[in-house]
């Protein structure tokens, strides 16, 4: 079995977000979405308009996802691909190149992030946040 893991905060739920989860569902036979806590978060300046827990329940009910589990700092994603058996290590393109060190460990695949839609700008719509936040 081809196991495959990502990460990230899964605030407001959007399409980009869905086809991500999709995709790297695709590379494999078994999806572990790694979801940060809202006190990691807090450690990275962001909050979520929704709670971790209800990130996670949300995460929980897609098709495309096996297994959730919590993100509660930067330096877990060796331990993460090691002690669940991973062989594909997936995030958006945003961030090519930041996760290489995971290399040594699994494939390491960056997909193209979809165009038009995030949370931070549904955030910037909604007025939730400004362009500096």
């Amino acid at each position: 079995m081809k196991k495959v893991i990502t990460y990230g905060t899964f605030d407001l739920l959007h399409k980009g977000h869905i086809r991500l989860l999709k995709r790297a569902k695709a590379l494999g036979d078994h999806l572990t979405v790694c979801v940060s806590s809202d006190e990691f978060n807090a450690l990275k300046g962001k909050k979520a308009y929704t709670s971790f827990e209800d990130r996670k329940y949300i995460l929980e009910a897609i098709k495309y996802v096996d297994e959730v589990i919590p993100e509660n700092n930067w330096d877990q994603k060796i331990s993460d691909v090691v002690d669940n058996n991973i062989d594909i290590f997936v995030m958006g393109d945003d961030w090519k190149g930041k996760f290489d060190f995971l290399k040594d460990y699994c494939e390491v695949i960056y997909l193209p992030r979809t165009e038009g839609i995030s949370t931070t700008k549904i955030k910037q719509d909604l007025g939730m946040q400004t362009k500096a936040d």
